[in-house]
């Protein structure tokens, strides 16, 4: 008997997921962390508390799962995107990596869209330019921190540096590669034009691979460390959209999911690049070469829920959605909007803030709760309508994250979405996709293809919509861009003078 091993690096925390080869999970080790914020808009963690956090996983999972470290056949990675890792000629972390939530770099995006203009921003990045991606924030090391950007010679993302502590190889894969804003996705490789623009030196970037495709072994030292034999083959891995795709089984196109994770994403799978004349959503390569993710990606989906329970005593959550179940849609005319963190899609601007409108004296706990689960999965829906308009469609959804595992949740989804939707039956898909990639690597199936066939599942469960609750929500949804775009400059100065003063008290933040 054979077993993967998937790494799911997340921005939270990070997990390690141990199946067998017909997609049993034999074990699931998880391991919380939390990154820094040592100024407003920024967010960095040091990689080695990654390391940690893989070493500590690794050898539960075999631990807990009652394996022999010697049936672990291979190893994939799922890794949260965008951020960014630099090392020095001794393959040293020169300084924090700086995450794909991290809004330091406006004053570098800005720069590259005033240095390439919107036309050439199309034809080569294909993509916003934002912060929190890997260039501007590599811009931002050079214009800040001038000893550090001297001393780099290799860059990557979060996960890559995993993988070079498994194997001693510096590599990245396409999806990854094509999401740093630095990436030829029509010639599937790093683009000279873009960093021969910028004056960045194209030798620091890694080799890229398709997702499934081996790129070492485990060396001797990290064998001592993690307790798995040299024997086992290690795979590239994917970005988390493209691996928790693969767990979810949407990998055709046609395939659609929605995740509801700390951020939220829709992603449509695609045969081609499809670009966006108003650059507000995103197209990255997905699991093997001429294969396409499109998405809309919002900065703020379970950290909203997340932070409004953490506002009040410990909450029970089974008794919270009964209590939000029997709340009407609409929240008893409570509208939020789910901007904590700024917003990417489809407004690409870090400095907002969220807000509630519509409170009344008939407002409690669980209108407030409902309005934000509403708050997001109409932000969420925006992101279907901009892919509806570029000519992507599914005719049903694959929902995961902590958004699938609340039932008022999934039916509120369904009903603003008007989509049928369906939940696998792993809840780690991205751990379940990174577990399908090591299979394809190590030869136990030919493709990543046949590895989901063997391995995905789903709930025997359905969720379809309710056609009057999503006239009613369609109702609120136009309230909902109403607010926004009436409230939007408001919001953004409120937002940066409210950062200005924090910062004249000398407040430090943690993440």
């Amino acid at each position: 008997m054979g077993y993967m091993m998937g790494i799911d690096l997340g921005t939270s925390s990070l997990k390690t997921i141990v199946i067998d080869e017909s997609g049993n999970v034999k074990a699931i080790a998880a391991k919380a962390y939390q990154f820094q914020s040592p100024f407003n808009n920024y967010a960095e963690h040091d990689p080695e508390e990654w390391w940690e956090a893989c070493v500590d996983t690794i050898r539960r999972a075999v631990t807990e799962g009652g394996i022999r470290p010697e049936e672990i056949k291979g190893i994939g990675f799922s890794g949260q995107m965008h951020g960014l890792v630099v090392l020095d000629e001794n393959g040293k972390s020169i300084r924090p990596a700086i995450l794909h939530c991290d809004a330091r770099s406006g004053e570098q995006v800005e720069r590259i869209k005033g240095l390439f203009g919107i036309e050439n921003i199309r034809r080569l990045i294909m993509n916003p330019v934002y912060t929190g991606f890997l260039l501007p924030s590599l811009l931002w090391i050079r214009d800040n921190e001038p000893s550090n950007y001297e001393k780099i010679r290799h860059v990557f993302l979060p996960k890559d540096y995993l993988k070079y502590k498994l194997t001693g190889m510096i590599t990245t894969d396409y999806s990854d590669a094509s999401a740093t804003l630095a990436f030829d996705m029509k010639n599937m490789c790093w683009s000279e034009e873009i960093l021969h623009k910028l004056n960045v030196p194209m030798e620091w970037f890694p080799p890229c691979y398709e997702t499934g495709e081996a790129v070492g072994n485990v060396t001797g030292v990290a064998a001592q460390e993690t307790g798995l034999p040299r024997s086992v083959v290690v795979v590239s891995g994917g970005g988390d959209q493209v691996m928790q795709g693969i767990g979810n089984g949407i990998i055709e196109p046609g395939q659609a999911s929605a995740n509801i994770g700390t951020s939220g994403q829709v992603s449509f799978q695609s045969s081609e690049a499809l670009v966006n004349p108003d650059l507000n959503t995103n197209t990255f390569m997905g699991y093997q070469k001429n294969h396409f993710i499109v998405m809309g990606a919002i900065m703020n989906a379970g950290l909203c829920y997340k932070w409004f329970n953490s506002l009040f005593p410990k909450t029970d959550y089974d008794e919270m959605n009964e209590r939000i179940s029997a709340v009407a849609p609409g929240s008893g005319g409570v509208i939020f909007l789910p901007y904590l963190n700024g917003e990417r899609t489809p407004h690409l601007d870090p400095d907002l803030s969220a807000s509630f409108f519509g409170i009344n004296l008939r407002t409690g706990k669980a209108q407030l709760a409902r309005a934000v689960m509403e708050g997001v999965s109409f932000a969420l829906y925006q992101c279907i309508e901009l892919c509806g308009n570029l000519g992507l469609k599914a005719n049903m959804m694959v929902a995961s994250g902590g958004g699938a595992r609340s039932a008022p949740w999934l039916q509120m989804q369904s009903d603003i979405y008007n989509i049928p939707l369906k939940v696998a039956s792993v809840e780690e898909q991205a751990g379940l996709g990174a577990a399908i990639a090591a299979g394809t690597g190590a030869g136990i199936y030919g493709s990543i293809k046949e590895g989901c066939k063997a391995v995905v599942k789903y709930k025997d469960l359905e969720i379809n919509p309710d056609l009057r609750a999503h006239d009613i929500y369609m109702e609120y949804y136009q309230l909902f861009k109403e607010v926004f775009s009436d409230c939007h400059n408001t919001l953004h100065k409120l937002t940066v003078l409210g950062r200005k003063m924090s910062d004249k008290k000398g407040e430090v933040k943690s993440g």
